[in-house]
């Protein structure tokens, strides 16, 4: 039974508060649970954070219905006051379901990219570069706006998107001159193309436009209003930092190419920002921009990377940081930390997808780190304090893991992947409870089917032809359930890697299947309490979106702000956008 009858809105900035209020209040008693590191998870026995009579449920509850619990799925066994738990906080908690029929997009017609534009892209990008070229082509018709310029644009996939599909004028952003240089390349490919095409249809003088490229550290108010006077016709990157060693904003722009001066424009154009998950302190500082910025007409920002904000530094370094962000939340003194902010990255909706063997994978790997914190505790106190980080070593030992079943394995029969739906495509597919790729790379070397990037594979049956879908999982289950290794032995081999991760070599006066004795009958509580903590991330998640719909709102009627999920919740998790523009004669919106 689906719990959480949501009784907040977000329409206006007086609900907002509201709403970010209930949030608070809702919160506060749990503020330790929130605070939790799991891999102190035996080392500071906290099962006991937990209700007792919530634990003593959920420790016998089936593992399907630990993984619907962060989605609001309740049981009419349970305790009432944990299934009352569950209901209110999913009533707080912003709906994820896709909006593509939503009131300011109301005849959005998502085209569907062709295979030259599409080159590289996995599923979940097709999707979200489809959908976000199509939303931003309509908020750029709607407000005037005759340039996009798309923040933190990586590998240029949204850019190109607008720019040879939409003919749009873009520029694309990154931190990174390696990115810029792959955007240009993959850019002159797709130009080519589209050159012979025309050739071929006797359309050779067609102009097309194709995106120019920045490479900009610092996003600010300066530098977007000295991209909205630049001609359109060149690349620009920054020019070299001025000496000082510190962050600098962009104060000229140059060509990248060799011999070229910038070029401005007598009269600055209108812009649209776009940033597609945009990382960390990033999508801050679009909104931020957008405000400052005379040009800007119009926003639409899809944030990701929560645990990369920063938060209370303003004091520190008189620098605005990214959490909070509005004039309400500041006093409020709401802290997340970075325990919150890692939660608040959990997808409920990729909980759900995970099969019943990919999560117990997942419990017993959260096991093994929180018990070789137990060693680090009792045998390298001084190196414990350091609060040192293993790498990924539970991945890797799943990668080992899989290498030996799949040795023995070899005769797993393909499936017919025909039925796949979104969410049967990404069973398993979520930060830190997943197979991830290179594991998926074993399985191929050793089946030959090669899986092109994040898990889609390439398989054919019953006489159809190759198609693409995610569904490795259905392999990783068969062979999973049917050979496991003892548990001790495995732990055994997670210290080992730990340690060596750490410059040491296991000693042989460290019992490790003592350590894993004495905190094995206490590992059935590791699921329950990872389910329950992991339900709360969406609600802090909601309540960073309301600071930051909130900060545009607090700009009063110059500014219309909307929030709601743009993407399939399943298939990209961080879902939710911000759009916005700026109210006036000069736009179709008011």
């Amino acid at each position: 039974m689906a719990a959480g009858d949501r009784k907040y809105s977000c329409e206006s900035a007086a609900e907002t508060r509201e709403w970010m209020n209930a949030i608070a209040d809702f919160l506060r008693p749990f503020k330790p649970l929130v605070d939790a590191h799991v891999v102190n998870f035996f080392k500071d026995r906290l099962w006991e954070l937990v209700d007792e009579h919530w634990m003593a449920c959920l420790r016998k509850e089936s593992v399907e219905n630990l993984l619907n619990l962060p989605s609001g799925v309740i049981q009419d066994y349970w305790p009432l006051s944990l299934q009352e738990f569950v209901r209110n906080l999913r009533s707080l908690v912003l709906p994820r379901e896709q909006e593509l029929s939503h009131p300011i997009f109301p005849n959005l017609l998502v085209s569907s990219l062709g295979s030259v534009l599409t080159q590289g892209m996995n599923m979940k990008k097709k999707h979200e570069v489809e959908i976000l070229a199509a939303a931003t082509n309509a908020i750029a018709s709607g407000v005037g706006a005759q340039k996009i310029i798309d923040v933190g644009s990586g590998q240029g996939y949204l850019a190109q998107a607008l720019s040879f599909h939409y003919q749009l004028v873009v520029i694309a952003i990154d931190a990174s001159l390696h990115h810029a240089d792959v955007t240009n390349a993959r850019a002159e490919r797709i130009k080519k193309h589209y050159a012979a095409k025309l050739r071929k249809s006797q359309q050779g003088n067609v102009h097309m436009k194709v995106p120019q490229t920045v490479t900009c550290h610092v996003l600010s108010s300066e530098t977007l209003t000295t991209l909205s006077s630049t001609s359109s016709d060149k690349e620009y990157v920054e020019q070299p930092s001025d000496g000082s060693g510190k962050s600098t904003e962009i104060n000229t722009l140059e060509s990248s190419k060799a011999g070229r001066g910038s070029t401005l424009c007598n009269q600055a154009t209108p812009l649209v920002l776009v940033g597609l998950h945009s990382c960390g302190d990033l999508s801050v500082n679009m909104l931020r921009s957008f405000v400052e910025c005379e040009q800007v007409k119009a926003l639409i920002c899809i944030g990701c990377c929560y645990n990369l904000l920063s938060e209370e530094c303003s004091m520190k370094f008189d620098v605005p940081c990214g959490f909070p962000l509005s004039n309400f939340a500041k006093p409020a003194g709401m802290k997340l930390g970075k325990n919150a902010r890692d939660l608040a990255c959990q997808s409920a909706e990729r909980w759900k997808c995970l099969t019943k063997d990919a999560a117990l994978q997942n419990f017993d790997l959260h096991a093994f780190r929180a018990a070789f914190q137990m060693v680090l505790d009792k045998h390298y106190p001084e190196t414990l304090k350091l609060s040192p980080t293993i790498g990924r070593q539970g991945k890797a030992l799943r990668r080992r893991q899989l290498r030996r079943n799949l040795a023995s394995q070899l005769d797993v029969k393909e499936v017919d992947c025909s039925s796949i739906t979104p969410e049967m495509a990404f069973q398993g597919k979520t930060s830190s409870l997943a197979q991830n790729s290179s594991e998926v790379e074993v399985i191929n070397h050793l089946h030959n089917h090669p899986v092109p990037e994040d898990g889609a594979c390439t398989m054919s049956g019953h006489g159809q032809s190759s198609q693409s879908c995610a569904c490795y999982n259905y392999k990783c289950d068969f062979i999973c359930s049917s050979t496991k290794a003892h548990k001790d032995v495995l732990f055994e081999e997670f210290v080992k890697a730990g340690l060596d991760h750490l410059g040491f070599s296991l000693p042989q006066n460290i019992n490790v299947f003592e350590i894993w004795k004495e905190i094995q009958p206490y590992t059935e509580f590791v699921g329950p309490f990872w389910s329950l903590r992991a339900s709360l991330g969406p609600l802090i998640e909601t309540y960073i979106l309301l600071d930051r719909l909130l900060f545009l709102q607090e700009q009063g009627e110059s500014v219309q702000a909307f929030l709601f999920p743009l993407f399939h919740p399943t298939i990209s998790p961080r879902n939710m956008a911000i759009v916005a523009w700026k109210t006036g004669s000069d736009t179709m919106w008011t």
